[in-house]
């Protein structure tokens, strides 16, 4: 395997760590707060303000598009299980499972890749990822906290 995927692999699990910690600590505490609300009142709330509409229809569209990805390049290369990580997208949260759908992908590419197929990312992909990156976090760090 290249050294760039591991290096996305690595990236990719960080994301699907992290997700998964930001998105289930929130929801735990919706769920086990004062009034506790079901699922009805969740899915309620996800229309609680203009905001709330725009993120819920944009991750909502993002895991349509994904699932497209997840799909076609599942049957392309081979990955196994690719409806779980669809059903665990919409029950757990896509943000955790298309990047372990990444890197199950990646491992697929790495079984296959030859000298010149290796993906090499330029300096320009590497200080964009970064700066994302640093944009996303800080996001959710701005939201949590």
């Amino acid at each position: 395997m290249s050294q760039t995927r591991k290096m996305l692999c690595i990236f990719y699990g960080l994301v699907s760590v992290i997700a998964l910690i930001a998105t289930w600590s929130q929801n735990l505490l919706y769920l086990q707060g004062e009034h506790p609300a079901g699922f009805g009142q969740y899915i309620l709330d996800l229309k609680a303000s203009g905001s709330a509409r725009s993120f819920t229809v944009d991750i909502g569209l993002f895991l349509l598009a994904g699932t497209g990805l997840m799909v076609t390049e599942a049957r392309r290369l081979g990955v196994r299980w690719v409806w779980a990580y669809v059903v665990l997208g919409f029950a757990i949260a896509i943000s955790v499972t298309f990047p372990l759908f990444l890197i199950a992908r990646e491992l697929r590419l790495a079984k296959t890749e030859t000298t010149s197929s290796t993906v090499g990312l330029n300096p320009t992909d590497l200080i964009g990822l970064a700066l994302a990156t640093i944009i996303v976090l800080g996001m959710c760090a701005y939201i949590l906290f």
